[in-house]
């Protein structure tokens, strides 16, 4: 594993025969018998893209955060030109990815179990994980999560297509992504590719035994609140949290009440040592 300043690091692992390194930051403090809570950012994230909410959002909560950039965005090993995200890339992150990346970091599997916070299609990915692996996750708070494709989502993202084409957001991204290109076409051409529009994971939810978290903003222009709705249709025990003036970023728009509201799912919810279930 290799490291740099600000105490991100990159951690270097085999994917499907390839070497592959991942940007990773632990932030906030770990405390006895509280989680690490994973943070999974959104379609066109990455660790920097995050700014400080992880390190504020752990130190109201009182535990320490695992911030990482998928491959292809931020610092991690970009996209090959040539290479398109597959339809099921997000089951094959929940699936393949987390999994080499957790071992490869030493994310404790034991109790505490890990929490996670995953923004848009890092909610999507969070509730993958969970769904394959639901002795191994202690809680999940997912803000703007996809359960399947809206009409609203492709206009929305047909339309970043344009700007992306026009304006100076390529730059902006370029802050945020080593290799910017590899960040947006990664995740436009999947999310445009016409068989992506069967792409429906709520079948998987019923496999997810731990608390959950689900947030929406009012205003979000990726997605409306059937998202959250049918999270909570095949989890009763879902909570629900509707943000009034928000858009697709909770953690931006209104994070005072979003840390508010979470901090009290989470102490809520957390599971003392040795309490886990089999």
């Amino acid at each position: 594993m290799q490291s740099c300043d600000k105490g991100i690091r990159f951690a270097s692992l085999r994917w499907r025969e390839r070497p592959i390194t991942i940007e990773y930051q632990w932030v906030g403090e770990q405390h006895p018998g509280v989680p690490v809570m994973v943070f999974l950012h959104e379609g066109l994230g990455s660790l920097s893209m995050w700014k400080d909410f992880p390190e504020q959002f752990c130190r109201r909560l009182g535990c320490r955060g695992l911030v990482f950039s998928r491959p292809g965005y931020g610092q991690s090993t970009a996209r090959a030109a040539d290479e398109r995200w597959p339809v099921h890339f997000m089951h094959d992150q929940a699936g393949e990815v987390l999994p080499l990346f957790f071992d490869a970091v030493g994310l404790p599997a034991a109790d505490p179990l890990p929490w996670f916070y995953g923004h848009s299609d890092g909610g999507s990915i969070a509730l993958l994980y969970a769904a394959r692996h639901p002795r191994a996750v202690g809680g999940l708070i997912v803000a703007a999560p996809h359960i399947f494709v809206e009409e609203v989502s492709i206009a929305s993202i047909r339309a970043t297509r344009d700007i992306y084409r026009s304006s100076s957001l390529k730059q902006r991204l370029a802050r945020y992504h080593a290799d910017p290109d590899s960040a947006f076409w990664g995740w436009n051409d999947v999310w445009l590719d016409p068989a992506f529009a069967v792409w429906n994971i709520e079948a998987e939810l019923p496999q997810i035994v731990c608390p959950v978290l689900a947030v929406q903003g009012e205003d979000d222009e990726y997605g409306t609140l059937a998202q959250i709705r049918g999270i909570a249709r095949a989890l009763p025990a879902t909570q629900l949290l509707v943000l009034p003036q928000c858009g697709h970023s909770p953690h931006r728009d209104q994070e005072d009440e979003l840390c508010r509201h979470a901090g009290a799912f989470f102490e809520s919810g957390k599971r003392p040592p040795g309490s886990r279930t089999n």
